[in-house]
């Protein structure tokens, strides 16, 4: 096996170079509160999205379900959106939402006939057994409207769905 050229290693060691100034201009930067004691985290990827939940807390199983449902519907998959509502709601608000979509021929977990391009979940607290979320649905032209959305602690179902 030959020996490198050292014009060969220069290049290699200065492309080596390159890449990881990149790769530590781009992660995270530590530095401390301006009394000192808490690090802080700076970091040029600040701005990228991250999403986390748990599967036994009945707020993240509503981010859950608008995230994957308006996802479903979007694509126009009709049967995940159809398992998606057997697993994640209640039996007897899947039967009142039967009635609300005849009666206003639209989507009743949507409150709409058509799909928005953005939601948004956020709790607005817990009590009686039951954890409380405000779903934030963006439409084209920005327009936004908002349902309101219970879960039962206890079984984690969704149980109501309010515009």
């Amino acid at each position: 096996m030959s020996k490198p050229s050292a014009k060969r290693t220069v290049s290699l060691t200065l492309a080596a170079a390159a890449v990881l100034t990149l790769a530590l201009a781009t992660t995270t930067a530590a530095s401390t509160s301006g009394d000192g004691s808490t690090p802080q985290r700076a970091t040029a990827a600040a701005a990228l999205p991250s999403v986390s939940g748990s599967p036994e807390a009945a707020f993240t199983r509503i981010a859950d379900f608008y995230g994957s449902y308006v996802d479903a519907v979007y694509d126009g998959d009709g049967q995940t959106a159809e398992r998606l509502r057997a697993l994640y709601l209640s039996e007897p608000l899947r039967t009142e939402l039967r009635q609300w979509e005849e009666t206003n021929h639209a989507d009743g977990v949507l409150r709409a006939q058509n799909v928005p391009l953005q939601w948004k979940v956020a709790s607005t607290g817990s009590g009686t057994g039951r954890t409380n979320a405000t779903v934030t649905l963006t439409w084209g032209g920005g327009a936004t409207t908002k349902v309101y959305v219970q879960a039962d602690l206890a079984t984690r179902k969704i149980v109501s769905v309010r515009d």
